[in-house]
């Protein structure tokens, strides 16, 4: 069912520019989505509403910088669980370790992230970088406000249980 959502990056980027001559407006989402949760399913829901396509690219296994054991489910799961989410239209692994590569192949018109990056600070510069590459491309940077869950939090919570023996 969600197999047909799921591309690679240059057929996601084909389909973007589709999307795009249609005149629809494109939206686009990033990250390790290691543990799906509501908060995830929030943000997708959130971003969906700013346009009229929603594209969903996941960090590729190898470039997973969330510690030892990360990411716990593979890049397959991953992109599986979030196609498998009614407002997804798309969702391709990205072959970089940012999306600064996919933001200037997909050229969507608008990238959205988190209300905990709004202020442009992360300590890896990520978002810096990323921040820069949405105006390179002409599009727009925009913010979800919703309720924000940390997997790497839950994933050390749910071990800390295991030890203990719950």
């Amino acid at each position: 069912m969600s197999g047909h959502k799921i591309l690679n990056v240059e057929e996601l980027a084909a389909k973007v520019k589709e999307l795009k001559s249609a005149g629809k407006m494109v939206v686009h989402c990033h990250g390790c989505f290691d543990l799906m949760h509501p908060g995830h399913i929030k943000y997708f829901q959130a971003a969906k509403r700013m346009g009229d396509a929603l594209i969903v690219t996941l960090t590729p296994d190898n470039y997973v910088d969330k510690g030892p054991g990360r990411p716990v489910f593979n890049q397959e799961l991953r992109a599986e669980s979030i196609a498998a989410l009614e407002c997804v239209d798309y969702v391709a692994v990205n072959k970089w370790p940012t999306a600064e590569e996919t933001l200037r192949l997909i050229r969507p018109n608008i990238y959205v992230k988190g209300q905990e990056f709004e202020k442009l600070e992360d300590k890896t510069g990520k978002i810096q970088r990323e921040a820069e590459v949405v105006k390179e491309v002409g599009a727009k940077l925009q913010f979800t406000h919703e309720i924000v869950f940390s997997s790497t939090k839950l994933i050390d919570q749910c071990l800390k249980g295991k030890e203990r023996g719950n």
